[in-house]
């Protein structure tokens, strides 16, 4: 179970030095012509972020690896990509490769893209309910085997008493290696963008409703 940053503050640092540890990190994404309310959640929420992550380290000492989701190339190309799809962990995963930290490829691209394209099915709609099952259980299959791959990947590169950091969407069901001490970063903002959302989501409900009765 991965560990709040809450839970790190009291213990002595030494008692942490030893063994393999990841830092989880919420892969959160901006939004296309984002609400100005979210993108101010959004930027904060990278804020804290960096500034949890920089805590950790001052504790428990340097990261080593750099983990990303949707990356399936190492060093600078797979720093172009991260830019590309997220400035925002691209730049702390940036920092952390200048200061010594090597960017590790976790993805397999055929399984990656292929568990994409069955979410992007999900997301369309069936008429059929068959067809939305068969589409389903094809997309968890391909998403087991994808987070498996992950998993792996992690445990053959995270060395001894070495620090990674992960940057991956919430919802995934990587089993980590049991050796693998985990700390979640989860900062205020994080809950602020939840709660944004979900009201967005229920002011929104009664409008759509309205609009398909007239």
């Amino acid at each position: 179970m991965a560990k709040g940053l809450s839970k790190i503050s009291k213990p002595e640092v030494s008692s942490f030095k030893q063994g393999r540890k990841l830092f989880l990190v919420p892969l959160i994404y901006s939004i296309k012509d984002a609400h100005p309310e979210y993108i101010e959640r959004f930027d904060l929420y990278w804020k804290q972020v960096t500034e949890q992550v920089e805590n950790l380290e001052a504790k428990l000492g340097k990261i080593y690896r750099v983990y990303h989701e949707s990356i399936s190339l190492g060093g600078d190309d797979g720093l172009n990509i991260m830019e590309r799809l997220n400035p925002k962990s691209c730049q702390i995963a940036k920092q952390k490769c200048q200061d010594g930290a090597e960017l590790e490829v976790i993805e397999d691209k055929e399984l990656a893209e292929e568990t994409i394209d069955w979410e992007r099915c999900l997301f369309i709609g069936f008429l059929s309910d068959k067809v939305a099952r068969k589409v389903s259980e094809f997309y968890i299959e391909a998403s087991k085997k994808r987070y498996e791959h992950i998993g792996k990947r992690i445990d053959e590169t995270l060395k001894a008493d070495e620090i990674g950091i992960l940057f991956i969407r919430e919802g995934h069901v990587i089993q980590f290696p049991q050796d693998i001490e985990v700390f979640s970063v989860a900062p205020p903002a994080l809950d602020e963008i939840h709660r944004w959302l979900r009201d967005r989501s229920l002011t929104k409900e009664p409008e759509d409703n309205s609009q398909s009765k007239t």
